[in-house]
């Protein structure tokens, strides 16, 4: 689950897809051509292969809505190709779950992972295979060079980017905002004023979702990114600046005027490190007096709202993460297609999430963005996702990728460990921060150097 932009873009937030239609065979279940080894093609010049009786395996750690969604893009392939495709459900983290398949000689061909550093792992442990000419040219074709390179490992590009995440937004109960008379902030200043405000109308102003590490880092990642620049969050984020840096002093000082005033957050530090993110999202909108009037997270926080029985666009609606410095941010997440299998279905698997008709599919269930710059913007189900995605399309490759998925595993994706446990730390003692900046760099020094 797991994230710059140009002022002027920082108005809309996030990510639109691919336009290209393939053509397998026909909607009404025709079987001609099955089993001739030919190619399908669409006058686009769009080819995939007839596979009959060829089965492949995709694993993920996706679960309830997001897998069943993911699931009807597979069977679009298979009903295209004559492929069969099994979901496979996977552990987290998914990189120990495939050591352990591969060692027992069962890997899946596909792995959707979700972390950078994890591609660089897989290449590194001679797992994945790269993604041959017909996705690349689907890639070329639908994907800013910024998505292509997050997929590529010393030049050769093994992973293709088909779901994308941004990190950069702040969702807000409408109600409690027009009680209180608040306005959506477009600076950190204005934040805390807004949260001041709401905070006076009897309305705990923010959610925190502390239970889960992960969301932690994301407040830093935006901060940061917003106060320092993309080239120091590059810079730490291959650990070429130590976390003892004045720069990150300064983006945790900057967060402590919000964790360290217990009013401002749902529960206080304690609760909210109690409160696992779905969890800080369903509160914040659910009931006549919600727990919280924002909640901060990614485009995928629409699940969560919709389960509170809220309405996007209507009693739940969404502003981008304020500027802390001259620039608003847009950090970003994904899970990306990895052959660990080199076979024509896998292949051609890489080629069709690649498509631009793959993302339409996905983008009209809706709780999905893509990082495919093709789809048109109507695909998505709703104007606030497609605000989402137009303004992901906008910030073309200024944008920057989630830091603690760019990081070895032990240190910026493991629960109870590294930059999760410290930030936690954290939200408890907002005031500890030259110990906490400790803590990362010793952290930080262990991983990098395993």
């Amino acid at each position: 689950m797991r994230r710059t932009l140009h002022p002027r873009r920082a108005a809309v937030v996030f990510a639109a897809v691919g336009a290209l239609a393939l053509v397998g065979c026909s909607d009404d279940g025709d079987d001609k051509g099955k089993g001739d080894g030919k190619e399908s093609t669409s006058p686009a010049g769009v080819q995939l292969p007839r596979l009959n009786g060829q089965k492949i395996e995709v694993a993920a750690v996706w679960t309830g809505k997001e897998q069943a969604n993911f699931v009807k893009v597979l069977k679009e392939f298979e009903k295209r190709t004559g492929a069969e495709v099994s979901f496979v459900p996977a552990q987290d983290p998914i990189v120990n779950f495939l050591g352990t398949k591969i060692a027992g000689g069962q890997p899946p061909d596909v792995a959707m992972l979700p972390q950078v550093g994890a591609i660089k792992q897989a290449v590194t442990r001679k797992w994945a295979k790269p993604v041959g000419p017909e996705a690349k040219a689907q890639l070329a074709k639908n994907y800013s060079k910024g998505w292509q390179d997050l997929g590529a490992v010393d030049g050769e590009q093994y992973g293709v980017y088909f779901k994308a995440a941004n990190k950069s937004l702040v969702w807000y109960n409408t109600r409690a905002f027009e009680d209180a008379g608040a306005a959506e902030p477009k600076t950190w200043k204005d934040f805390l004023a807004t949260a001041e405000t709401i905070s006076a109308s009897g309305v705990t102003p923010v959610s925190v979702g502390g239970a889960d590490g992960w969301t932690l880092t994301d407040w830093f990642e935006n901060v940061y990114l917003s106060q320092a620049g993309p080239e120091k969050y590059d810079r730490l984020a291959r650990h070429e600046i130590k976390w003892t840096d004045p720069s990150v002093k300064d983006a945790l000082t900057t967060l402590a005027q919000l964790f360290g005033k217990p009013s401002l957050i749902a529960g206080g530090p304690d609760g909210a490190l109690q409160i696992e993110f779905p969890a800080s999202v369903t509160q914040t909108f659910t009931g006549e007096t919600p727990k919280a009037a924002m909640v901060f997270e990614g485009d995928f926080a629409q699940t969560n709202i919709t389960q509170a029985k809220a309405e996007i666009g209507k009693d739940a609606k969404v502003f981008p993460f304020p500027a802390v410095g001259a620039e608003a941010p847009v950090v970003t997440g994904g899970d990306a297609a990895v052959l660990l299998k080199d076979n024509p279905a896998s292949q051609a698997l890489l080629t069709w999430l690649a498509s631009t008709d793959a993302a339409k599919i996905a983008a009209e269930a809706g709780g999905f963005v893509s990082p495919n710059k093709s789809l048109d913007p109507k695909a998505y189900p709703n104007d606030v996702q497609r605000e989402i995605a137009n303004a992901l399309v906008e910030a073309g490759d200024t944008f920057r990728f989630d830091m603690s998925d760019q990081m070895p595993q032990s240190f910026g994706g493991t629960p109870g460990k590294g930059e999760w446990k410290a930030l936690q730390d954290f939200l408890k003692n907002p005031k500890d921060i030259a110990g906490i900046q400790r803590k990362l760099e010793s952290d930080a020094t262990a991983a990098y150097k395993s």
